[in-house]
């Protein structure tokens, strides 16, 4: 089951830590921290938890072709992907992957996440894949994806 929230709040609702309280606590706040470099980035994305795939999910509609970032919890690190990696800048290696456009960067420890190196390869022109092209709505205020649904309906 997917679940959503319309606006990526300042805080994690509780499908978000629901969802992560299932990894170690260092995951966790990694996890966390790199949800927050999202919402730095582009904080009106949608956040998705996608159980299945075991992963939150960030754009701007409920659909790959509109996926910003994922961030994807594993057992003693997370992996911030990017769907349209293969676009982005990586002076620096970061980027991780060998798919035909996917991309990640895996991190073990909070402090990576805060990185200079981190930072300048998701940096505020680059990050979550904001400039590969990624599709937006015509109105980006307004816009519902038809499927789309708020958390607890």
């Amino acid at each position: 089951m997917i679940a959503q929230e319309n606006a990526l709040p300042p805080a994690p609702g509780p499908a978000v830590l629901s969802f992560l309280s299932g990894y170690a606590p260092d995951v966790q706040a990694i996890a966390l921290r790199l949800r927050d470099l999202v919402r730095e980035a582009a904080p009106t994305v949608l956040e998705q938890v996608d159980e299945p795939a075991r992963m939150l999910a960030y754009g701007f509609a409920a659909t790959f072709t509109h996926t910003l970032c994922v961030i994807m919890p594993l057992k003693a690190a997370v992996n911030l992907g990017f769907p349209r990696g293969t676009s982005l800048s990586d002076p620096t290696a970061l980027l991780a992957g060998t798919g035909k456009r996917a991309r990640h960067v895996r991190l073990t420890s909070v402090a990576e996440v805060c990185a200079d190196a981190t930072r300048r390869t998701c940096s505020p022109s680059r990050r979550v894949g904001l400039c590969v092209g990624v599709p937006r709505p015509a109105s980006m205020t307004s816009y519902q994806h038809p499927r789309a649904r708020p958390l607890g309906t």
